[in-house]
């Protein structure tokens, strides 16, 4: 039985955009390990047959006594497993994986870039410093033979080719981590006040600053809309909101704050428009989510976001961190409705045609058995 063991950052995240994946691995008869940091998931992962390794790994600020117990753990892992392939996921993960490999014999390497941030984007000195001591570890991490890198939008992958020893071959773009289109399906709008969704971690590079100043702008001219903002803070990112600032919105702004919900599906039915106006992204599953439910989107016009959309088809796009233009595009959907359920329907066609979790689930299986078949 061949061992196949994804390498993670945190719990929650693999359930919300591997799971699907790792379920049909074990259905292929693989025996599939879950290495990844724990929040309260790890009877819920070992429930589905998957064998869990805690990490200690921190999405947070930390220490280099931390990163060196962390980064030691998954060599433990690799040491222990010998798994067959190992597919690393986000940024730590990715880096820290791809170098322990090397160290450690493991041969077959994907490596899933769900974003590369703002370090190869940033300008000025400390910028250029820091892109090149990054761009020089991930020369080592995946600098492996048998490897597959993952991208989820051309930009990333443009950067990284360009920064590596990649060659293109060696990559591959994958959009998204698919979406259950019977789960997320298509309902009428409701003939109800208009509703505006934005569903996402309370981090200020999601946009949410922006979503709640577009909703202050929108209902001083009067319009007749209800705002909704669906998620949690998130402590252990540096962009996260305050608790503090979400219970003043909750006092002074015109948006209901939601906290976390986990019936996303049943949200964005009742709702007319979905707002994501994301400083950059990898390729946001909210985006999917909203299109295979049949909802005409706002985003922003950054890597990831753009590539979420048809432009002016299935939504529209506005520049980031500009709320006032993110007021506007979503005023111009409200006050045109045909076209706001037109936009809905060429989603949803998007949707089925692209975003599929089936599609996705069976290119990474292809993928696997590709770099086993490599001799």
């Amino acid at each position: 039985m061949k061992k196949l063991l994804f390498l993670v950052n945190v719990d929650w995240f693999f359930l919300s955009h591997r799971l699907p994946i790792a379920l049909a691995a074990l259905e292929q008869g693989y025996e599939v390990h879950i290495a990844t940091g724990i929040t309260d998931h790890h009877a819920e992962l070992s429930s589905y047959g998957f064998t869990v390794h805690p990490l200690p790994i921190s999405r947070g600020k930390s220490s280099l006594t931390t990163e060196i117990a962390a980064f030691t753990a998954i060599v433990q892992v690799f040491k222990k497993l010998k798994p067959d392939v190992v597919h690393t996921i986000t940024i730590k993960p990715v880096l820290y994986g791809g170098i322990a490999a090397h160290f450690t014999g493991i041969q077959r390497i994907v490596a899933a870039i769900s974003g590369l941030g703002y370090v190869f984007t940033n300008t000025g000195i400390q910028a250029n410093i820091r892109r090149w001591f990054i761009s020089t570890i991930y020369r080592f991490a995946l600098s492996h033979q048998k490897l597959r890198v993952i991208f989820q939008n051309p930009d990333d992958q443009t950067i990284l080719l360009n920064a590596t020893r990649l060659s293109r071959e060696q990559t591959q773009i994958i959009s998204g981590s698919g979406i259950d289109l019977i789960q997320y399906n298509d309902q009428p709008l409701s003939k109800t006040i208009p509703t505006i969704v934005m569903a996402s971690r309370l981090l200020s590079d999601k946009g949410v600053n922006e979503f709640i100043e577009a909703a202050d702008i929108l209902h001083k001219k009067g319009l007749d809309a209800q705002f909704q903002l669906a998620g949690n803070i998130d402590p252990d990112n540096p962009a996260s909101i305050t608790q503090a600032t979400v219970e003043n919105w909750r006092v002074k702004s015109k948006v209901d704050i939601l906290g976390h919900r986990s019936d996303i599906a049943y949200l964005f039915s009742q709702a007319h428009i979905v707002v994501l106006p994301s400083y950059r992204e990898g390729f946001p599953k909210v985006l999917i989510e909203a299109a295979a439910c049949g909802r005409a989107v706002v985003t922003t016009d950054v890597p990831g976001c753009r590539d979420a959309i048809i432009p002016n088809v299935t939504g529209l796009l506005v520049p980031p961190r500009h709320a006032q233009a993110l007021a506007d595009a979503i005023e111009q959907l409200l006050l045109d409705p045909e076209r706001c359920a037109q936009m809905g329907k060429a989603g949803r066609k998007l949707a089925e045609e692209r975003y599929s979790i089936e599609q996705v689930v069976q290119t990474h299986l292809a993928i696997y058995q590709e770099l086993l078949n490599q001799p």
